[in-house]
Parts: C-alpha cells; structure tokens; sequence
C-alpha cells in the first residue's frame, strides 16, 4: 500500500492552474495577475511568485521582464512532431532500465491508474483523465531514471498536453495502457516498445 503523499500549498495551487491550461479554461496568451490569483487562493504573493515560476519552467507559462507572465502557446505541429519523437525515446529508455526490476506492487499502481482513467473517461472528466494519464506515465518513467529522466520528460509532456485531443473511446484508453502493463509483466521490451509507440501520438 502506497502513503497517502501530502500535497503543499504550492503544488496544490499549481495543480489547479495546471488543470485550468489543460482544460482551456486559461486560454494561451491570458495575462496572469498575481494579486488576483493570491486572492483566488487565500495566499501571500509570494506563493503565487514560485507557481508562476515553476510553471514558467515547464513551458506552460511565459515570463517577461516588464510584461509579466502569461498562458504559452500551443506547440506548433512541427514541434508536437519533435516533442512526440523525443517522448518515445525517453519512455523506451526508462522500460529499458526497469523491465527487469519493476515489481508486482509497482505493476499493481499502473494498473490501478487505468482504473482510474477509465472512471474519469465514464464521469467525464476529461481534464482528470488527462492529468491521470501523464501520472501513469511519469511513474514508470521516474521508476526507470529518477528525477534526472523526469526532469528531461516532464517539460515535454505537460507542454504536449496544451495540444490534447479529447480521447473519444474508452475501449482503446484501457488497453493502449494495458498492453504496456502487460509487456512490463512479461520483461519483455520489445513489446513495451511498440506498446509506448502505439500510447504516444
């Protein structure tokens, strides 16, 4: 059984900024106001200044001397291309390393987070859903390299997810990720490379 992780007042408030430039609900180009948001979450501004940053980092934000900070554009197709060639290489990578060590309480995670996918995709709940399927992800990736991987990875996915296609089928959410699981189970990398490639559009 995993501990229940505790969540800081900074990740909770960039969580859900997260959720709102996922969601489209903070539009690329939408101007952020400290003060506005410190009021929005009953904090200092100071707070809001590290979110601001941490964001600005993964690629979500923009930050400009003078101008402030505001929602990123979309990636261009080229770099969505570029951006989906890096990812697979980097999630081949991590099954590579971890394909014979991952353990059957790490595979029992996955598979708990496509659960929880495919109870998202029934409610919904498309911006969850999508956050639930970079978590699977950046599990088995952090398992395979650490934070050193995760901090090549992350960048990449969150910014990918401002290009996100509502999944319109269930069927296949469950078991593009199963098969992964799958392969992950069998040690047997080849298959959980064409699983990744097959997961990675």
């Amino acid at each position: 059984m995993r501990a229940k992780k505790i969540i800081s007042v900074r990740e909770q408030i960039a969580d859900a900024l997260r959720s709102d430039i996922i969601s489209g609900d903070l539009a690329p180009n939408t101007k952020l106001n400290e003060h506005q948001l410190a009021e929005r979450f009953g904090v200092s501004r100071g707070p809001v200044r590290d979110v601001i940053l941490k964001l600005t980092k993964e690629g979500l934000l923009v930050s400009k001397d003078n101008v402030g900070s505001s929602v990123n554009s979309p990636l261009t197709p080229d770099m969505q291309k570029l951006s989906i060639a890096l990812r697979k290489k980097i999630e081949e990578f991590a099954a590579k390393q971890l394909i014979d060590t991952i353990t059957d309480q790490e595979l029992e995670h996955l598979e708990s987070l496509i659960t929880k996918m495919e109870e998202l995709f029934e409610a919904g709940e498309f911006t969850e859903l999508t956050k639930t399927d970079i978590a699977f992800h950046q599990y088995y990736v952090e398992l395979g390299g650490g934070d050193s991987l995760l901090n090549i990875w992350y960048p990449i996915v969150i910014r990918m997810r401002m290009n996100y296609h509502r999944i319109k089928n269930a069927d296949k959410l469950v078991d593009e990720h199963t098969d992964i699981v799958n392969a992950f189970r069998a040690r047997d990398y080849k298959a959980a490379v064409e699983a990744i490639r097959k997961n990675i559009k």
